[in-house]
């Protein structure tokens, strides 16, 4: 039979010779992404070890010209009562986050630290006993932060030099820079710049980034395996964003989930890692989806992983991304499906 023969063949075949194979297939696709159970529900604790981590708003530090400049003085009392700061803590006790880190960014294009309230910051520090609260600096990547300029790294450094001598109640510092490619060699020099000043006991902490994904291709938020080695080895924490992936498929994130918990925690040596989780709703924005990107589901996935993968030990808990937009929900399930119930303790 020659070729012609075959079309004509192919082409005047019964239609449900085609669509039953096709429905089949459909359906068979359709049942085993049903039946797929990427994560695991845990209700028992056994991944909390007593010390996530939790990033907070900006007013918790903030002077007065911050709350005038966006519009906020009159919110300025709801972070200066102490009985709001008492609130906060007590809340964090109880759900197990003793490292927390209030935001403090962005830098001047200078390099410099915005400024704080130095009564405000010591007023919440009281109110804060027993945490380590570690500023939470940075800004944007060329917008605001330009390490690639030495008089701009030695401004930053200078500033948090001054920072941590002003306030030695403080923990340390924690650097958040957006985006952060792998293998950006000058974002390398900066944390060594800062380490060398730090006072002895301060903690350099970071919020680092998830490895590298085919479904999420961007370099710029990704960090490969030989660059968390090399920032690993120069901080003290690492705290990963485990979010903005742009992805519609609650399974897959929790998938991925699962598998960034295993490849993070063999990176990053010796160094502690908190494992981050979203539970903002930035709707419309398209790098993240509020159904698919969630407590729930990246808990599903965190405990799958170390389920899988068991706990190293630098593995010290997850992080949740943040004190202001956690609702009454959020809090319970993650009471419900992480935290160790006191009875365990």
């Amino acid at each position: 039979m020659n070729r012609a023969s075959h079309l004509w063949t192919f082409v005047h075949r019964p239609v449900w010779r085609l669509v039953v194979p096709l429905a089949s297939l459909a359906l068979l696709v359709g049942l085993g992404y049903a039946l797929w159970s990427p994560g695991e529900e845990v209700t028992d604790g056994r991944h909390d070890l007593g010390r996530n981590g939790m990033w907070l708003q900006h007013g918790w530090m903030s002077d007065d010209g911050w709350f005038e400049r966006n519009n906020k003085k009159d919110r300025i009392p709801q972070f200066r009562d102490p009985a709001r700061i008492a609130e906060l803590a007590q809340r964090l006790r109880e759900h197990h986050i003793t490292d927390v880190f209030p935001h403090m960014a962005p830098a001047t294009l200078e390099g410099k630290l915005p400024p704080i309230d130095a009564e405000q910051t010591e007023r919440f520090l009281q109110g804060m006993e027993g945490f380590r609260v570690m500023p939470w600096i940075g800004g944007v990547l060329d917008d605001d932060c330009f390490p690639k300029i030495p008089g701009w790294r030695a401004a930053f450094v200078r500033s948090v030099q001054e920072l941590l001598q002003a306030q030695p109640r403080l923990s340390g510092v924690h650097i958040n820079i957006e985006p952060w490619p792998s293998g950006h060699k000058e974002l390398l020099l900066l944390l060594d710049e800062v380490r060398a000043v730090m006072p002895p006991g301060k903690l350099l902490s970071v919020a680092a980034y998830p490895p590298p994904t085919r479904w999420h291709p961007y370099p710029e938020v990704h960090w490969e395996a030989d660059y968390y080695r090399e920032v690993s080895r120069r901080t003290d924490q690492l705290a990963v964003m485990m979010y903005d992936t742009a992805l519609r498929r609650p399974k897959v994130y929790t998938w991925l989930m699962a598998r960034w918990t295993q490849e993070i925690l063999a990176s990053s040596g010796t160094t502690p890692v908190l494992l981050g989780l979203p539970a903002y709703e930035d709707v419309g924005v398209g790098y993240h989806h509020p159904d698919v990107e969630n407590i729930r589901g990246g808990l599903q996935g965190i405990h799958a992983g170390l389920a899988s993968g068991g706990m190293p030990a630098n593995y010290q808990g997850v992080a949740l991304y943040s004190d202001w937009v956690m609702d009454d929900g959020e809090w319970r399930h993650f009471r419900e499906h992480f935290l160790k119930p006191a009875a365990a303790r």
